[in-house]
């Protein structure tokens, strides 16, 4: 996960409150009649809220952000299609231009026409040093970007980089608002103008984002005139929520979704996803950091019985960061759970059990911290289930839980069930997860990964516009974490949602690890229509 990702998580609370305004309407069947606030209203419960609204600071980096539109944006089918660019990029034939030619007629919803001004002043300002964008790297490859004229944007790159058009569904930030102002702590960051579909009107942090339809909308003005988006932390409060009718939508954990099976007046939806748990093994710290112990666990934990127990089913066993449906899933690189095995590895490094069956050497016991954040039920699964496996191979694995701030300062030393995950392109969650080049940067490479094979292959598979060069060297980087694994990966996540039945156009893509915000089948609310009673 990236810094932007996590420090987003981290400024969520729980409401402390009912969301103000919201009047619950039931009918006799159990779905709502007319919404919490209104036939043309919809309220959502999510778990997470972001730090900033600027685009310049990360917030919409990879699209579906209802403030903001990019050059291009994603179909259902998570297919590149235009957005602010009538079409896609003309890229020159050594890969190194893109060349986007822009919607004329556009305006940010304050009345100002958006050009390709906007778009280089958004590109350059993310660059510049002092801009506290936790995610530039991603932009890396970008060597100048460039007006011409009013509808044309040219960007130059340092080196061919495969992925770059998925880059641009980054938002686009109006420069004669932003630009004069302190990027990383102005007005524009709680107060932002975009060209979206929506307008934000307030925002209670820790409570809920208000939204209502911009009018002016290019695309139209939306039928759903107000959303809002209800911060609810905790799991079983947002489903307690939406039955009772203050809520029109929720994500919810498995075990809480599947309370609403076979009720008429709800939907479930189910979102394939790339998000993933797993550990970080700290190459800093006595225990994690020694090769034989990340080996043993990365076999002694049954990745199976997870899915089934803490998941109810809805995922899959992960084995790094590449889901094994995908077409960059390495086949070969799944790992059984072998007890026997893991065990075998630890007595032959020389890790022997004591008497209460944990193990030691050279006077170091097998034993280490496992930090999960509070009120995030599927993560205190996990962490439960990976001490239990641990403990069985004789190491001791003491789990916390604690909010994001406590838990950062300690990432260097101490592992943390942590997630990540996107379906965009496999170098989108691998460089930043595992290059050593980022090691403790934040939320990047947590675990403090270094190999140089896979470094290199990151290179190779970023840098590469051959398809079947960048398999290869995607491959070489599952292979070596087999061999030498920084992280236990242990499920891919299916994202479960319940929506009221009122609704028509709700449905969800594959979804990231971020998930609830941008995404969720409210990723394209602006399409949804009352149904017809």
């Amino acid at each position: 996960m990236t810094a932007r990702t996590v420090r987003g998580m981290a400024t969520a609370t729980l409401a402390a409150a009912l969301i103000t305004g919201l009047a619950a309407c039931s009918n006799p069947g159990g779905g709502a009649a007319a919404g919490p606030g209104g036939a043309d209203s919809a309220v959502v419960g999510i778990a997470t809220e972001p730090e900033s609204l600027s685009p310049l600071l990360g917030y919409g980096k990879d699209g579906n952000s209802k403030i903001f539109d990019g050059l291009l944006t994603h179909d259902a089918d998570m297919k590149l299609k235009p957005a602010l660019a009538v079409a896609l990029p003309e890229v020159s034939a050594d890969g190194l231009t893109y060349t986007y030619q822009l919607r004329q007629g556009v305006k940010f919803s304050d009345g100002a026409p958006f050009s390709a001004k906007d778009v280089v002043f958004t590109y350059r300002t993310i660059l510049d040093a002092k801009t506290n964008n936790a995610s530039k790297t991603e932009l890396d490859a970008i060597a100048g970007v460039e007006a011409r004229g009013e509808d044309t944007v040219v960007f130059t790159l340092k080196y061919p980089y495969a992925p770059f058009a998925e880059r641009t569904v980054l938002p686009i930030a109006p420069e004669h608002i932003a630009g004069g102002q302190d990027v990383n702590g102005g007005d524009f960051t709680t107060r932002p103008v975009g060209t979206g579909p929506y307008v934000l009107t307030a925002w209670s942090k820790g409570e809920k984002l208000s939204f209502k339809a911009n009018p002016g909308y290019w695309g139209g003005e939306p039928a759903v005139k107000r959303f809002t988006m209800a911060v609810i932390k905790d799991d079983d409060v947002r489903a307690t929520r939406l039955r009772s009718g203050e809520l029109d939508g929720a994500v919810l954990p498995p075990n809480l979704a599947k309370g609403f099976e076979g009720d008429k007046g709800h939907r479930t939806y189910a979102a394939k996803t790339f998000d993933y748990r797993n550990v970080t093994l700290p190459t800093h710290h006595r225990v994690t950091g020694d090769p034989a112990v990340r080996r043993a666990l990365d076999i002694a934990v049954d990745r199976k019985a997870m899915v089934e127990g803490l998941l109810d089913g809805a995922g899959k066993a992960a084995y790094g960061p590449v889901p094994t449906d995908s077409p960059w899933f390495t086949a070969g690189t799944e790992r059984a759970h072998d007890l026997d095995q893991a065990k075998k590895i630890l007595d032959d490094a020389g890790w022997k059990a004591g008497e209460d069956g944990i193990r030691a050497k050279d006077g170091v016991r097998a034993s280490f911290p496992l930090w999960y954040t509070s009120g995030d039920k599927i993560r205190q699964d996990h962490a439960l289930a990976f001490a239990s496996d641990a403990r069985k191979a004789g190491i001791e694995v003491k789990t916390e839980a604690g909010t994001w701030e406590v838990i950062e300062p300690r990432m260097k030393t101490e592992a943390v069930l942590a997630g990540g995950g996107s379906p965009a392109d496999p170098d989108f969650d691998q460089y930043q997860l595992l290059t050593s080049s980022l090691g403790g940067d934040g939320f990047n490479n947590m675990a403090r990964y270094d190999n140089p094979a896979v470094d290199a292959a990151l290179v190779d598979g970023r840098r590469s516009g051959d398809p079947a060069a960048r398999k290869a060297a995607y491959d070489t980087v599952q292979r070596e974490l087999v061999k030498d694994p920084g992280y236990v990966f242990l499920t891919h996540i299916d994202h479960l949602y319940v929506v009221t039945d009122q609704w028509d156009g709700p449905a969800t893509q594959v979804e990231p690890h971020d998930h609830g915000l941008g995404s969720g089948p409210w990723w394209n609310v602006e399409s949804w229509k009352p149904k017809q009673k």
